[in-house]
């Protein structure tokens, strides 16, 4: 379970969007770059969560959809999973 919660992808996300939240207060008014910077922050993050989803299945064996940036190694994660 470590190896998800861990992952450099989710790690990065939450730090942005901490960065994000202090940059949000004071008295700025909301612009649309913040809104830009929002947007980017909240794809970052469904990427982030939906390859950790596809880490997951893949390594129980599951079929992933041929657009993951894993797919190709589900073979290499099932048996690294089997060996423990």
């Amino acid at each position: 379970m470590r190896k998800y919660l861990f992952g450099t992808g989710l790690i990065s996300a939450v730090t942005s969007g901490v960065a994000l939240l202090r940059g949000a207060r004071g008295d700025v008014p909301f612009t649309w770059r913040q809104a830009l910077a929002w947007l980017s922050w909240g794809i970052t993050l469904a990427l982030s969560i939906g390859t950790l989803i596809d880490t997951y299945r893949a390594s129980r064996g599951h079929l992933i959809a041929t657009d993951s940036p894993i797919h190709g190694d589900e073979e290499k994660l099932l048996k690294k999973r089997l060996q423990r």
